[in-house]
Formats: structure tokens, C-alpha cells, sequence
């Protein structure tokens, strides 16, 4: 949001040309809507009321319930993920007949309705619902790109699970008021560019390079990045890329990663096990640290190995591995000839940085691989830099390892929580400390080794990436899936032998990237960080739900009376809709979980929103 309480109007500065295209496909989607939409589908927020448009609901909800939309998302400066947070959060504020605004708890709807009031100062629930980084800035930017607006709307579409409200479609019927009132406003930073005026600089293989390039063309450049990169203040993104590149400065983070047997044999074999890809290729390393992967390019035969990495220190150390090994390619200051038979060249620097040496043609590269995921595949997102250094070096028809990548999903019991631990520590009873525990973890995604006798469902594809094909935009998404129960490991969790019933504590995240026979012909390979394969330093991302939900096989004498998911009656199937996008905090991601459950009889209940902060 803008700082020092000034408020920025959002603007935008879109050519023509590409004006014209976003103004084509923004009339596409509303008219899309209108088809598939017709009738009162707005329901409001805090009562029973339905509405035809987002301009009824707003009207009402700030003219009855005091909850003035229009004006809270002004004084906020909150972009599309901004007001997306403040809408679940008053939604689950409400569920629990708690007021948004000042937090008092209600005995009922009605008195919530009777109880609402007008919020005397919005900055008053900033922390509230969306947290304040370190210097008591709220996260998000007044700065609304229209590119990027109707990239987050394709991808939250029915962001609400079985509710009458779209969250999408409020934000953009009310961004279509921006319409008639755009001006121009100079592009804000993207973070990945130089001050103003000042030439970048790329160091290959420690040394300097003397060939720059000036500003003159960056503002070019920063509309390609911002499809890769998303908005963010350059001096956030600056200090956020030091601590992240400086992080893996360290050598006890590099032998982690080179002792994970399960991601170096997957490379290894991808690299050295399909002689006709790599055999004479031009190759880049994108995030190469020790030049490990380089090191097998070039023992496979590559011609050349540019090996790009940001942190300094590494890249320092990837070049003396690489001369330590006889392997690195040097030339002549005099005649650019090669003076040495390696082939591997280290560049330090950003890869959306490469274009500034002039050294390296685009679309010159065979083959691009990069170990580029994080936690939940997605955390760090590096995976923009490897789509941007196929869309400006790999060559058409190139190769990428990996070349697919996918996320799965599945429910855990109580067995893969540390409640059993702590029911019974040399005889005495701590539950209460794995009480608390619990609660506190339904705040907070986790990251653990989960033992596949502790799922109690049935595992689901989340979302599936082909890195050849999938634009940059593409890394947000949401997903619907459902998940059976799979009682067949959780015996150590089951309540009721007889009707095996049994609880789901939360869901677990975790992914498999896959060298396919498309580049691997001769022998393809998966890395996996499954539950039901060797564990790996990646382990698996938990996500725990507010209270447990029990589940069933096939469970027929159930209360019909009772609430679904409860002892009474357990679900047979839980619907989940999961959305993983970016966060405001550079290099974070944000992750909505929506549970519901449905019970044998077809009756469903749904629990409120939860959104974690992976970071």
C-alpha cells in the first residue's frame, strides 16, 4: 500500500497495441461470465440477501452492514491479492459471528448483523487481516497492472467453494471502473534492474566483463520481466534477493543438497544416461551452485556448459571446481581464442540479467537444466527465472530437464501429528502441550517427513506444469480436488474399527518433476519427494486444519442430525480447493485451503477459509 498514508490512485501505462488486446479479452471474460452466469448469484456477505451485480452487493453491504468495500480497498491500496485475503477474512470472521472490524464474538448472526458498525480507522485491522512486514509496512501495493489483474482472475475464478459469492468476479466488476479513468503513471520497479541510469554488469568466471548495457531500453525490459516477476518495491525485492543468494553462500545448505541421493541420482541419470542430447550441446545451468550438474553436462559431452549462478561466493567457488577438474573454459583477453579444453563458462548474476553482458546470443542453448524447486515445488519461486531463460536462450525445439513437474495432495491422520507423543511422555499424561500444538499449526504451513502409514485418503494431482509449453503467469493457480478415504495404513489411527472410522488431521503437499521420454530417450527419470518413496531434503509441506475432520469408508448407520465431518457422521469424501500463488513477500508463496465435507447421504458441510504463508 502506499506509504506514509498517502493515497495513489491506480493507473496503468499499457501501449496501444497491448491495451487494445487486454481491453479484447477483458469484454471476452465479461461476456463469458454473462453466459455463464445469469440471475441474482451474489450473496451477501454478513445476511441472506442476493444480488444481480457487484454494485447492488457493495451498496448494500455498505449502506446495512457498514462494511464499505470501495472505500476500505482505496484506503488499503490493496491489489487483487489484497482484497482477496480481506474478503475470506471477513468471511471468516463472519462464520464465527465475529465482528471483522473490532473482533467482538456475537451469540448469533443476528446479533452479529445488529452489532456491525462503521470502522473509525482502516490502518486499525491492516495487522489483522493481512500481517505488517518487519517495518510495520502492509505488504501490498496501490499499483494495480491490468495484465497482471486479468492474470489473477483467470486463475482464482470461483474462488469460493460452494458459496453463491465469486471473489474474482467482485474484483473485477469493480476494477472495471479503472476503465474510464486511466491516466499515465511511470512503471514501478520490478526489482531486477539496476538504479536508473546505471550499466549492470555480469562477471564471467570471476572476471568482470567490460561490455554493458546502458538504461536505454529498460523500460522494455521490465514489462517482459513482470511476466516472470511479480510487482514488488525494488529495494524489498534487492534486500530479499541478498539474504536469499547469501543463504546459499553457505557450504552446509550445498552438502545437504549434493547428499540427497534420491535428487542427484534423478539428475545424473537424466544427464548421463541420454548420450544423443547432450553429446556436443550448448547448455545452461540456470542457479548452478558447486556446478555440480554442469560438472555431468560436460562429463556427458556437452560442447559448452554456461553455468549461471547469483551468489558471488558460489559462483566463485563453482569456478575453482570447475578449473579444479580440468573443465573450465577460459579465452584469450588478446584473441578470444580458447586457451584451455573445458567447457564449462561461470557467469555470476541474475539469469534476468544475462542480456546485459552481450555475451550470449538468445535462443543459442540446446539444452536448459536447473534445479529450481523449492518447498511445495513452488517456494522461492524459481521457477519464473527458469521460464524466463527458456523464453530468451533455449532454442526452439530446445530441451528442458526437468521438463514436467507435478504437485499431489493427500489427507493425514492423526498418526502423522505429535499427539501420540505427547498422550503418554514415561507414563504421564502432556496431551494438553499436543493440544496446543495442533491449534497453533493450523496458522502456519509446516514442512516435515510424513510416513505413508500416517494418510488416511486416498492421494490426488493437485496441478500439473509442462515447462515447455506453460506461460509465466501460469505459476498461480487454484485447483479443485477430492479426496477419499484409504484406510488401509491409518489402523494405528482408527477410532472404530467396526465402521473404520477414523480422523483427517490436515493435508500434505508434495511433488514429483519428471525427465521425460520427450528429451530422455534413452533413459528417462522422476525425482520424487513422496510419502511412499526414500525421503528426500525437500520432505513434504503440511497444512493442518482448524479442528479435525472424521472420515469413513463406507460408514451406514450415521446421525443425519449430527454435523458432517464430526464421530456422528463422518465424511466419505472431502472437496478441497487450493490455490498457490506468489506472495506480496518476494520469493514467498501464498496458499488458500477451502475444506469441505460430504457425508454418505450427500449432505455437505464447509469449514472457513485458510490461507498459509510459505515463506
Amino acid at each position: 500500500m502506499a506509504k506514509n498514508g498517502t493515497e495513489y490512485e491506480p493507473t496503468f501505462t499499457d501501449d496501444d497495441d497491448e491495451e487494445s488486446e487486454e481491453l479484447q479479452d477483458w469484454n471476452d471474460w465479461n461476456a463469458k461470465e454473462e453466459e455463464e452466469e445469469e440471475g441474482p448469484d451474489f450473496l451477501c456477505f454478513f445476511c441472506d440477501s442476493r444480488y444481480s451485480s457487484c454494485d447492488d452487493l457493495f451498496d448494500h453491504c455498505s449502506s446495512t452492514h457498514h462494511f464499505d468495500f470501495r472505500a476500505i480497498r482505496k484506503a488499503l491500496g490493496l491489489n487483487f491479492y489484497g482484497s482477496f485475503k480481506l474478503i475470506n477474512f471477513v468471511r471468516s470472521q463472519v462464520v464465527e459471528n465475529r465482528c471483522w472490524s473490532c473482533g467482538l464474538t456475537c451469540q448469533s448472526n443476528q446479533d452479529l448483523q445488529n452489532h456491525l458498525h462503521e470502522t473509525v480507522n482502516f490502518k486499525d485491522m491492516t495487522p489483522l487481516c493481512f500481517g505488517e512486514d518487519e517495518e510495520g509496512e502492509d505488504d501490498y501495493t496501490a499499483v494495480v497492472d491490468k495484465e497482471e489483474l486479468m492474470s489473477d482472475l483467470r486463475h482464482f475464478e470461483e474462488i469460493c467453494i460452494d458459496h453463491d459469492i465469486h471473489v474474482e468476479k467482485i474484483a473485477m466488476d469493480f476494477d472495471t471502473s479503472y476503465e474510464s479513468g486511466k491516466s499515465n503513471v511511470a512503471s514501478s520497479s520490478n526489482g531486477y534492474s539496476n538504479n536508473e541510469g546505471s550499466p549492470g554488469k555480469v562477471t564471467i568466471n570471476g572476471m568482470e566483463s567490460g561490455e554493458h548495457v546502458e538504461s536505454a531500453g529498460r523500460k522494455t525490459k521490465e514489462n517482459k520481466l513482470r511476466a516472470y516477476i511479480p510487482n514488488h518495491g525494488s529495494k524489498d525485492v534487492k534486500n530479499i534477493n541478498d539474504d536469499y543468494f547469501g543463504a546459499y553462500s553457505s557450504f552446509g545448505i550445498h552438502r545437504e543438497m549434493i547428499s540427497d541421493k534420491v535428487r542427484m541420482d534423478a539428475y545424473r541419470q537424466a544427464i548421463l544416461k541420454n548420450p544423443s542430447l547432450l553429446k556436443s550441446a550448448v547448455v545452461m545451468d540456470v542457479g548452478c551452485g558447486t556446478g555440480i550438474l554442469s560438472l555431468f553436462a560436460a562429463q556427458a559431452g556437452a560442447s559448452k556448459v554456461i553455468a549461471v549462478e547469483a551468489s558471488e561466493k558460489m559462483a566463485a567457488v563453482a569456478t575453482q571446481i570447475a578449473k579444479d577438474n580440468g573443465l573450465l573454459w577460459s579465452k584469450s583477453p588478446g584473441d578470444g581464442t580458447n586457451q584451455g579444453t573445458g567447457v564449462i563458462e561461470v557467469v555470476q548474476g541474475m539469469v534476468e540479467e544475462l542480456d546485459k553482458s552481450r555475451l550470449i546470443q538468445p535462443h543459442s542453448v540446446d539444452v536448459l537444466v536447473s534445479e529450481w524447486m523449492g518447498y511445495c515445488l513452488l517456494y522461492e519461486t524459481m521457477l519464473s527465472s527458469v521460464l524466463f531463460a527458456r523464453d530468451q536462450w533455449l532454442k526452439p525445439g530446445g530441451a528442458i530437464l526437468p521438463d514436467t513437474a507435478t504437485i499431489f495432495v493427500a489427507g493425514f491422520g492423526r498418526g502423522a501429528t505429535s499427539l501420540p507423543f505427547w498422550e503418554n511422555v514415561y507414563g504421564f499424561n502432556m496431551s494438553c502441550v499436543g493440544k496446543e500444538l495442533f491449534e497453533g499449526a493450523s496458522k502456519i504451513p509446516f514442512v516435515d517427513s510424513v510416513d505413508d502409514h500416517g494418510l488416511v485418503t486416498s492421494a490426488a494431482v493437485l496441478q500439473s506444469f509442462d515447462l515447455v509449453t506453460m506461460k509465466p503467469d501460469e505459476v498461480d493457480f487454484t485447483a479443485n480436488v477430492e479426496l477419499e478415504p484409504n484406510l488401509g495404513g491409518a489402523a494405528g489411527s482408527l477410532t472404530d474399527l467396526k465402521s473404520e472410522t477414523t480422523w483427517c488431521f490436515g493435508v500434505v503437499l508434495w511433488f514429483e518433476t519428471g525427465f521425460t521420454s520427450r528429451f530422455c530417450k534413452e533413459m528417462p527419470a522422476v525425482l520424487s519427494t513422496s510419502p511412499y518413496t526414500p525421503k528426500t531434503h525437500w520432505l513434504q509441506t503440511i497444512l493442518t486444519f482448524k479442528e479435525p475432520i472424521a472420515v469413513t469408508s463406507g460408514k451406514s448407520n450415521i446421525d443425519e442430525s449430527a454435523a458432517v465431518g464430526t464421530e456422528a457422521c463422518p465424511a466419505v469424501r472431502i472437496p478441497l480447493r487450493i490455490s498457490i500463488a506468489r506472495a506480496s513477500q518476494h520469493r514467498n508463496i501464498d496458499i488458500s485451503l477451502e475444506t469441505a465435507g460430504v457425508d454418505p447421504h450427500g449432505r455437505k458441510r464447509n469449514w472457513p477459509v485458510q490461507i498459509f504463508n510459505l515463506g
